[in-house]
């Protein structure tokens, strides 16, 4: 009999102001409140350092804190899945893949994903201004939350989960059989229109589709094409503490002769994780989603 095996997991990133006289920041600490292990991924925008060599493995019930830098800091961050480790040390997963690599340092990674987007220290008031974005598809529940910080500083993200929903076309499975992650309608089809390329480039031009609108009908405070609304970007001004994460997946498989859907590799705890490169900024405190620039 067919069964639906909820993995839910959650990831709870938090920024906590440092109170130094030198260069007040952020520590971030990634908690990882699930019975398996997880692979979050954190890439920088252009000029910007890698955090932590852009991934790591964090097992089951367990956090691992780090210091974001004290001056401006703008990159993103999202979760790969199903991922697998072989005999010569490549990596590879079924969402957010980055060429098999553990660290990806910097380099691209593979759609779907759902992407938290982030800028800190930014502007005259020490401004942090975050988003989820749905531009790339989906392959994770994910939230953003800020605590004590000034102005309205409101929880965005996406908790529905879209692997359940997804429509068929936009569909991406697992050999096994279950569905992995959402593609978005640029990446199934790849049209400029659709991917918001060459005449299709511009607010005016660039329009929701009916794809990108399954996408927001369920989580309607994500980007979810190119020139989606600015105004889904919000802002907090010094936070004392942002929890920044959740992610939850469920994956719907048959049960049956399949005791090991999760893999060895998830069960030995030992694998780091990855990013993807996106060409995503922000541009008077605005941020636009755009597709990535893959690094092959």
């Amino acid at each position: 009999m067919a069964s639906t095996l909820l993995l839910a997991f959650s990831l709870l990133f938090t920024f906590v102001t440092l109170t130094t006289s030198v260069n007040p920041g952020f520590i971030l600490t990634v908690v990882n409140n699930c019975p398996f292990p997880i692979w979050p991924a954190i890439q920088p925008n252009a000029g910007h350092p890698v955090l932590e060599r852009g991934g790591f493995a964090l097992g089951p019930l367990t956090h691992r804190s780090f210091p974001a830098p004290a001056q401006h800091w703008s990159g993103r961050i999202w979760g790969r899945t199903g991922c697998t480790t072989h005999a010569n040390g490549r990596l590879s997963c079924a969402t957010g893949d980055c060429g098999g690599l553990l660290e990806c340092d910097g380099r691209g990674g593979a759609p779907p994903a759902t992407l938290a987007q982030f800028s800190l220290h930014h502007g005259h008031t020490d401004l942090s201004s975050y988003a989820v974005s749905l531009v790339d598809g989906f392959n994770v529940p994910m939230t953003v939350t800020p605590h004590e910080g000034h102005g309205t500083c409101p929880v965005v993200g996406c908790k529905a989960n879209l692997l359940a929903t997804c429509p068929d076309k936009l569909q991406v499975r697992a050999p096994q059989g279950h569905v992995v992650g959402c593609k978005s309608a640029c990446e199934a089809f790849g049209t400029d229109e659709l991917c918001c390329r060459n005449h299709y480039n511009s607010p005016q031009t660039c329009r929701a589709s009916s794809y990108s609108e399954f996408f927001k009908r369920a989580c309607p405070s994500t980007f979810t094409y190119a020139h989606d609304s600015p105004s889904l970007t919000h802002e907090c001004s010094s936070p004392r503490e942002l929890k920044l994460i959740r992610f939850g997946l469920s994956i719907q498989a048959s049960l049956r002769g399949k005791p090991n859907l999760v893999s060895p590799s998830l069960r030995a705890l030992k694998l780091p994780y990855t990013l993807a490169r996106r060409e995503d900024s922000f541009k008077h405190l605005r941020m636009r989603f755009y597709r990535p620039q893959r690094d092959m």
